[in-house]
């Protein structure tokens, strides 16, 4: 799954401009034009990297930068691209929390070179799938949903991970039943799945009566809907 990066600027061209340059290098992008929607974005992506300009309208860059560390701590890579270039300026971005700073103007490749050398050093971080703002990471065994911690059992945490490594695509009761309970007898495995989706659906889902996430495919299985 590619990496997924989010660029906050103003400047639709600049915008336009880092998102080409991401894209050609095989980066997933996501956008906002300012902070106040940028905290929108990022509970709905979690993206791995944000490409931040801090003179933004609404909300400013040093503002949303200190919300994200007050959010995800170190989970996520920032870069600050401003036009201011004083030395104080960068000391105050750096101690704000970003992994680099940057100066505007700027060579685009130069910031792929950048971006490049942030997820090498922090990539642990980047182990996640997203999915309208519902966000697993199993190396930490977490869950996230829109910036909220999500308590899964084992099983209902395991079933989640498979659904969302396998989205789109119905799984049969069996495929299911052999990622959490390998040897339990064909008797009781209808009854057992059906009871982990509930359960999971009661904490995934706005309306667990009529999911959207997972949802049931009649006479087939179960189905993990992605909707990007």
């Amino acid at each position: 799954m590619k990496q997924t990066i989010m660029v906050v600027e103003d400047d639709q061209m600049i915008r336009n401009l880092i998102g080409i340059y991401l894209k050609k290098n095989s980066y997933e992008v996501v956008e906002a034009s300012d902070g106040e929607e940028a905290k929108t974005v990022f509970l709905a992506h979690r993206p791995c990297l944000i490409v931040l300009d801090l003179m933004l309208p609404k909300v400013s860059g040093e503002e949303f930068c200190n919300w994200i560390r007050e959010q995800v701590h170190n989970e996520v890579s920032v870069i600050m691209l401003s036009a201011k270039v004083r030395i104080d300026d960068r000391i105050t971005g750096l101690k704000l929390g970003a992994d680099a700073y940057m100066t505007k103007p700027f060579d685009p490749n130069e910031l792929i070179a950048q971006v490049e050398a942030v997820l090498r050093r922090t990539g642990q971080f980047c182990q996640k799938i997203v999915y309208k703002g519902l966000c697993i990471m199993p190396r930490k065994r977490k869950v996230v949903l829109y910036g909220e911690d999500v308590k899964l059992t084992k099983y209902e945490f395991n079933l989640l991970y498979y659904f969302m490594q396998n989205p789109d695509i119905v799984l049969s009761r069996e495929q299911l039943m052999e990622q959490i309970h390998p040897n339990m007898e064909s008797s009781v495995m209808d009854r057992t799945i059906d009871a982990h989706i509930k359960k999971l659906r009661e904490k995934i889902e706005d309306y667990p009566s009529k999911p959207k996430r997972v949802q049931t495919v009649r006479g087939m299985g179960y189905k993990f809907v992605s909707n990007k």
